[in-house]
């Protein structure tokens, strides 16, 4: 037998449960998996909450892991037992200490990758390579506005977007977090809490706003991100950390200045296996160069879920968190 946290209802931390589980033997076209380190992101609280419904309860959360192959599947080629992988992909089950996954999700760790560094990193970090090269293509010279600038997307959309060239002005919530931010390439921090956002977005930029907002922030902060944009600009609604985005009027968008609105997924753009590892190479190419640097700011032993989830809801913690089987 495995241990696993489980879920039998939606609701709070407290519904996350450390129990036996049976795991089995992988089956045509997967792999087992010992997982070494496991990621911890927002989409695992709006699971557990079933914002995000999970498709069958009980159920066991997590999109993102990391560890060694043990077994494999019928069909399966180019892995093989012993191999160092890593996902960051449906189906949900990452808080487990082992768990079988189907192969063509997972991405084989170069060796200047160790396993702890990529169950930090995947989710995040593939978010912000279609984020800065897909959604919104950010080209030198480009000022853009990041919401949570010190959270685990945050910190490593800054450094990226700061080695293409671009100006970056974050959002955070302390002093602490804008210290943190301009450590990793953040130009501007805006201390939320007790500046006015569009207002020193203006000031900044001389009155002409932003390229893109990147909003992962959601209802709170959604009306001052559209007026942040310049003419022609680009909001993208990648997250709703202080909950989802109200209805609104399209016209909206013309009257702030034809202004472009989207809401993105990780698995949307990386459905197909050659975006999935474009997405990979270009962040393991990052972090090996040196022009990103992954934080792992807080671990939790896994059967201590529940409190992970506490501190993130809580905005207590900051770059990446990993939970160890």
């Amino acid at each position: 037998m495995s241990k696993a946290i489980r879920i039998h209802a939606t609701g709070g931390p407290e519904v996350l449960q450390w129990e036996e589980v049976e795991v089995g033997q992988p089956g045509p076209g997967e792999v087992l998996i010992e997982h070494s380190a496991v990621g911890l992101n927002f989409i695992d609280v709006y699971h557990r909450t079933g914002l995000y419904p999970l498709a069958e309860l009980p159920a066991t959360p997590g999109l993102e892991g990391a560890g060694k192959i043990t077994a494999i599947g019928e069909g399966v080629d180019g892995l093989q037992v012993g191999d160092a992988v890593a996902y960051a992909s449906p189906p949900p089950g990452a808080y487990a200490e082992r768990r079988l996954m189907p192969a063509d999700r997972l991405v084989r760790l170069p060796d200047a990758i160790e396993e702890r560094q990529a169950a930090a990193m995947m989710l995040q970090g593939m978010t912000v390579q279609y984020l800065l090269r897909r959604t919104y293509r950010v080209e030198p010279g480009d000022v853009i506005l990041l919401h949570a600038a010190a959270g685990g997307v945050g910190l490593i959309a800054c450094q990226w977007a700061k080695a293409i060239g671009a100006t970056v002005i974050g959002t955070v919530g302390s002093e602490e977090k804008a210290e943190l931010a301009r450590a990793h390439g953040c130009d501007h921090t805006i201390l939320y809490r007790q500046e006015e956002i569009v207002g020193r977005v203006k000031e900044l930029t001389d009155g002409e706003g932003v390229a893109v907002v990147y909003d992962s922030v959601g209802k709170e902060t959604f009306d001052a991100s559209l007026d942040c944009l310049r003419p022609m600009g680009m909001m993208v609604s990648f997250g709703n950390a202080s909950g989802p985005v109200p209805p609104f009027e399209p016209a909206i968008l013309s009257q702030k200045g034809s202004l472009f609105f989207t809401r993105p997924t990780l698995m949307t753009y990386t459905a197909k296996r050659e975006d999935l590892l474009t997405a990979a190479g270009d962040l393991f190419t990052m972090v090996s160069s040196g022009k990103v640097r992954i934080e792992i700011n807080q671990t939790y032993p896994l059967r201590d879920a529940a409190q992970a989830h506490r501190d993130l809801e809580a905005r207590k913690t900051t770059g990446s968190t990993i939970l160890i089987p």
